[in-house]
């Protein structure tokens, strides 16, 4: 059974996709609507609809975004210095791309498994960390990392350049475990690979864990040819800017720690 504190957090976790909010916020207004505090109900209740409806034009869900994603710049894989050891972070792989009978990591611009292949294949680390736990994470080959390993084989990257981290839940799991994998070889400073998005909250996790970080973001690009790709209200953008949301939550309870 899972205890208070962790309910709590899934909980609050929940409250950075907009719609989750935006319906509290709206039972909120019901309820003071029965007793009669009509200005501060009709408040509550347009506050809920318009914070919906701002984070699902794709235009404002992009702008939240880049607050995040424009803090750690793209670059070449050939241009990265040199480090211990590549880490690729699980979440957010896509391996649609094991279907083609053919593929090469520079023809995948948003995964972070082509950009941490990249980083070894161009020589800037003799190891590549896969972390991500799930399933039984202990080696049973039910973990993320187990599957993400699978998948970067398909890229060029052989068995033996790899050292999978297969316990972890989140991010701070994800620092801590593979910091502790990685001191016990001697090994400080890594190239560390996750989305753009990502990158300012696990880049803080990493070093407060102990190790020198090189930041490899990932882009997650998003098609807005049209007008009314970029203002039209759509769920795709909703839930994009949930997940930034849901960054800028991890990085507050992340200061908030280091201030108590």
């Amino acid at each position: 059974m899972q205890s208070a504190a962790a309910l709590t957090d899934k909980f609050l976790v929940s409250l950075t996709y907009p719609p989750t909010l935006s319906l509290w916020v709206g039972l909120c207004g019901l309820l003071l609507m029965t007793l009669r505090r009509r200005k501060t109900a009709v408040a509550l209740c347009s506050f809920a609809l318009l914070w919906s409806l701002l984070w699902s034009v794709p235009v404002a869900s992009d702008w939240l975004r880049g607050t995040l994603e424009k803090r750690y710049p793209i670059m070449d894989e050939a241009a990265l210095p040199r480090a211990d050891a590549v880490v690729v972070l699980g979440g957010g792989n896509d391996y649609a791309w094991l279907d083609r009978a053919q593929v090469h990591p520079d023809q995948l611009e948003g995964s972070r498994l082509a950009a941490g292949a990249r980083a070894w294949l161009a020589g800037r680390a003799r190891v590549i960390v896969l972390s991500g736990g799930g399933g039984g994470g202990g080696g049973n080959g039910d973990s993320e990392a187990y599957r993400m390993a699978e998948a970067i084989a398909r890229l060029g990257v052989p068995a033996s350049a790899l050292m999978l981290e297969e316990h972890s839940r989140d991010t701070r799991d994800n620092a801590r475990n593979t910091t502790a994998m990685l001191r016990s070889r001697g090994m400080k400073r890594v190239l560390l690979v996750t989305s753009s998005l990502h990158m300012p909250r696990a880049s803080l996790l990493f070093r407060q864990a102990g190790v020198e970080v090189l930041a490899v973001p990932v882009p997650e690009p998003a098609n807005r040819a049209t007008w009314r790709q970029r203002w039209f209200p759509s769920r795709r953008a909703l839930w994009r800017s949930g997940r930034a949301w849901k960054e800028y939550a991890g990085l507050m309870a992340f200061y908030l720690q280091i201030s108590d």
